[in-house]
């Protein structure tokens, strides 16, 4: 079942480390690869050779033991994970990765890791309620962390409540969903998409622009998931601080509105659905000074004049393409965003609310409400923007069914 996926396992020191045996028992009997890193203080609950035994490869859980290999230990182990999964994890362990703060192998290892970051809590009650522990998780969760939530019950040291950690069957469920959900079938295989993504800049002069705070971050993590569930992309993007992902077809950067409307329109046609990211400036400066406008006594006054609409004029020529606005508001969400369903063509739009934690320009989730064209509202808590993208390419890859 998890055949030809590396688990790293990294367990601290908490009476709970007991059961991470279990846990690395079982994922090793669907056919996962285990590898274990240990905290010092997990040492003092379970010997190191109870998971090497388990796990049939060496523990590491110490950062100047001569390594077994040429390679750098750490970082050869944080390349080769496909999932790193803490357990038990300690409020010393949550507490020290929302500090950025690497001073064993372990806490050094998810430092270098690009792979999914997966935590099972397990402590006290007081201690797991403790406003600054949950602001904590809360930070690593508004980075992407991913956490299973702690079981209530009589813990260790006889107080009753949350902070058990979570059974070990409902940890090892966690981790097979997960990777099933990451081998989704390629249901957009054969499907071509153009996706728009991060902030337009309107020149003022060669110095100065206008620009908004949009990172791209949610355009880009939809083409990453278009691009794994076998769609051909063509990612637009305005400028920004991202790799460009793997696997695209056309990549094509773009500075203004109007660079953006005649690269959509140009590549219209040759997809199938676009989806519409970018955050479009909606004015420019009406001249454009090709020298730099000196500092006077006065104040500068810049008259501005509207940009195209790129949606609505991608809306007047859809003829059969999927098309799917973003709607990022401050206010009035759902009734600014519904207005723009019709008067744009889509056939939905995501709209979020950016004065909500946890939903703005940089984070790496999103709060989101989808908005169909016949009315119909779809609300969602706080999700990974590669979530909120699944989420939007399962409604496109439906629409396209029923075409």
């Amino acid at each position: 079942m998890l055949s030809n996926t590396t688990i790293i396992v990294g367990v601290t020191g908490g009476i709970a480390a007991y059961k991470a045996c279990d846990v690395v028992s079982k994922l090793k009997k669907l056919n996962a690869n285990i590898h274990v890193i240990m905290t010092e203080s997990a040492c003092e609950f379970v010997q190191p050779m109870t998971f090497q035994t388990l796990s049939n490869n060496f523990v590491i859980n110490d950062m100047f033991k001569e390594p077994k290999t040429w390679e750098v230990e750490h970082i050869e182990l944080a390349k080769r994970a496909d999932a790193f999964l803490i357990v038990p994890a300690t409020a010393n362990f949550i507490g020290k990765l929302a500090a950025g703060i690497a001073d064993d192998m372990l806490t050094t290892t998810v430092m270098a890791t690009r792979a999914p970051v997966i935590i099972a809590p397990a402590m006290n009650t007081n201690m797991y309620t403790n406003r600054i522990v949950q602001a904590n998780i809360g930070a690593l969760q508004d980075l992407g962390y991913k956490f299973i939530e702690p079981a209530s019950g009589r813990l260790a040291c006889g107080d009753i409540g949350a902070g058990k950690l979570a059974d070990v069957d409902d940890i090892v469920a966690y981790m097979v969903d997960f990777f099933e959900k990451e081998a989704k079938v390629k249901d957009l295989v054969g499907r071509r998409i153009m996706i728009s993504a991060g902030p337009t800049i309107e020149a003022i002069d060669p110095v100065r622009y206008i620009t908004n705070r949009s990172s791209g971050k949610m355009g880009y993590a939809i083409a990453k998931r278009a691009v794994a569930r076998g769609a051909q992309v063509t990612l637009v993007s305005g400028k920004t601080d991202l790799d460009v992902p793997k696997g695209l077809v056309k990549y094509i950067n773009i500075e203004s509105a109007d660079d953006l409307y005649e690269n959509l329109v140009r590549e219209f046609e040759a997809n199938d659905v676009v989806i519409q990211s970018a955050a479009v400036a909606d004015y420019k400066p009406k001249s454009y000074s090709d020298k730099k406008i000196k500092k006077k006594d006065s104040d500068l006054s810049i008259e501005l004049c509207r940009n195209k609409d790129v949606a609505q004029e991608l809306g007047k020529i859809k003829g059969d393409k999927v098309l799917v606005g973003f709607a990022a508001e401050t206010n009035d969400v759902l009734e600014n965003a519904t207005k723009k369903i019709k008067k744009k063509n889509l056939d939905f739009i995501v709209a979020n609310d950016l004065t909500m934690q946890g939903a703005g320009f940089s984070t790496e989730t999103n709060i989101v409400k989808i908005i169909e064209a016949d009315g119909r509202i779809n609300e969602y808590p706080k999700l990974l923007k590669s979530e909120v993208g699944d989420i939007i390419l399962d409604k496109v890859r439906d629409i396209l069914e029923n075409k």
